[in-house]
């Protein structure tokens, strides 16, 4: 037994990645998106042909209704190709500079749903992948009343985790390694020691308090950067894995205890938290760390948004 072969004995196994062959390669139940993995997929000849599938599908009057329309199929394609080749579900990203608006978080997801079921693909297996900003959250509980499954990313607070549960959000996405970036810059270490990485900690105590209050979200570590957090999150829900690090783990021999259990959840000691949107916000930005990557995460989501809005428009423009 390797250790990718071990960690699916306990956790569902999702691949962070745009590439269908290597979502093939390792056989994951499940796969994410963004727009930085989708255009590095799309630059890749083996992929020219759903560039061009969505190119032929833009719509619009003028060059921005067209690059919008381009990116939404662009999206979708790549989606129905993952989907092709997985037995579960692709999360879908919403635009990061929407992340504080409920309104239109809402309208893009119910767009993106839409052009998925006009090509055959039911809403049950796309997840719609938002911010998990106040805003973001709200309009993710919103949507799934409709059915609509949000994947709720950019998650580095336990105030963000109560939230998104309350509000019945299919899936969180908690950010492992960049905690623990933040952590290690802050101390000023090359490395933080697994049994005291903040990015474990973080997932387990939110593992652990959803258990405990029933809660029917899903939590899905995403944000590696080293195989041995993968490996001490073993049996959390769900885990979102680069192919790199799927890859060494696949190399590696021997098995994973399982760390995470929902019996041993049951029985730990959290208080019950029930947030409205002013404590929500006190607790939130009480945790100066969550308050910095979130601001980050949702730059950094636009920046790669935008590269892949330049590709697009050069495309279009040829």
């Amino acid at each position: 037994m390797n250790q990718l072969e071990a960690l699916k004995r306990h956790t569902t196994v999702v691949a962070d990645t745009g590439d269908v062959d290597a979502i093939r390669e390792f056989a994951p139940q499940d796969a994410t998106t963004n727009p930085s993995l989708i255009l590095k997929a799309s630059q890749q000849p083996g992929y020219a042909g759903l560039v061009d599938e969505a190119l032929a599908a833009a719509k619009g009057s003028d060059e921005a209704e067209r690059l919008e329309s381009f990116l939404d199929h662009l999206f979708v394609v790549f989606g129905r190709e993952i989907l092709g080749v997985i037995p579960g579900r692709v999360s879908t990203e919403v635009d990061a500079r929407l992340s504080f608006d409920r309104t239109a978080t809402v309208e893009r997801a119910r767009r993106l749903i839409g052009m998925y079921e006009a090509v055959g693909i039911p809403r049950e297996r796309v997840l719609i992948k938002i911010a998990s900003t106040w805003e973001g959250i709200q309009a993710a509980g919103e949507l799934e009343q409709e059915s609509i499954h949000c994947n709720l990313t950019l998650l580095f607070s336990f105030a963000q985790a109560v939230a998104c549960a309350e509000a019945g959000v299919t899936l969180i996405s908690p950010f492992v390694g960049r905690i623990y970036d933040y952590w290690k810059q802050a101390r000023r270490v090359d490395d933080i020691d697994l049994d005291e990485d903040p990015g474990v900690a973080s997932v387990k105590k939110i593992y652990e308090y959803y258990k405990k209050f029933g809660h029917r979200t899903q939590v899905m570590g995403a944000s590696f950067r080293k195989t041995g957090q993968v490996a001490r999150l073993c049996g959390c829900d769900l885990l979102t894995v680069s192919p790199d690090l799927l890859a060494e783990l696949r190399s590696t021999p021997g098995d994973l205890p399982r760390r995470l259990d929902p019996e041993q959840a049951a029985n730990s000691h959290h208080p019950e938290l029930h947030l409205d949107e002013p404590f929500f916000r006190w607790l939130h930005n009480s945790d100066e760390m969550a308050v910095a990557k979130l601001g980050e995460g949702i730059r950094l989501f636009d920046r790669d948004a935008r590269k892949l809005e330049a590709f697009a428009r050069e495309k279009l423009r040829a």
